[in-house]
């Protein structure tokens, strides 16, 4: 019943996650109420963002540049590295601008029931990094889920000996949560955890 460019306008916006046929078609009527110039940035930016967007070649994050914005940084601390499963994490931590040392991306979790084994995820070019940059410590910033926890038993297993100190993010109780409904991995997690009260 739609023209045919809006139709096709509203299934390019069903390919985005969580856009529905509703959703897709209020956007693509908005699309039609933008200025003339509003829709050629809108388009643009959808093209630049295919074209120049890639993975910064030391640490995965994503990048318009030769370097991402952190491994450009020289203020940064290089004694610090703080491992994530995907680049939206780093932007998560950058925007709280209280972590100032190193990242780096894998490629997901390991997940033997999704078929994905630590080949899968890029723990080489890790370890490389670690063994050459001479990190004094690492963390683990994986969601807790029992594909964090396997990925950073993997690791650490695999960097014992090589004299770097490994942390994992604290988890547990959130704040303001009704300990009814808190699930009885992050209530093991929480009891394991517990620190003295300064």
């Amino acid at each position: 019943m739609y023209p045919n460019s809006i139709k096709n306008l509203i299934e390019s916006f069903k390919f985005l996650p969580g856009i529905g046929e509703k959703t897709a078609e209020r956007l693509a009527f908005s699309v039609l109420n933008l200025e003339e110039e509003q829709v050629k940035l809108f388009s643009d930016s959808i093209l630049s963002v295919k074209e120049k967007i890639h993975s910064c070649p030391n640490c995965n994050t994503l990048t318009d540049s030769d370097l991402c914005f952190v491994c450009s940084d020289k203020t940064r601390d290089r004694n610090v590295l703080c491992v994530v499963e995907d680049t939206k994490n780093v932007f998560v931590f950058e925007k709280l601008a209280t972590f100032h040392g190193m990242y780096h991306v894998l490629d997901g979790l390991i997940s033997p029931l999704d078929g994905i084994n630590p080949e899968d995820i890029g723990l080489d070019k890790l370890i490389d990094r670690i063994k050459n940059e001479h990190f004094n410590e690492v963390i683990f910033a994986f969601r807790p889920s029992i594909e964090g926890e396997t990925t950073s038993l993997y690791i650490k297993r695999v960097l014992e000996g090589m004299g770097v100190v490994v942390t994992r993010l604290a988890s547990g109780v959130p704040m303001g949560a009704d300990m009814e409904y808190v699930d009885s991995l992050t209530l093991e997690r929480a009891l394991n955890d517990r620190k003295e009260i300064e």
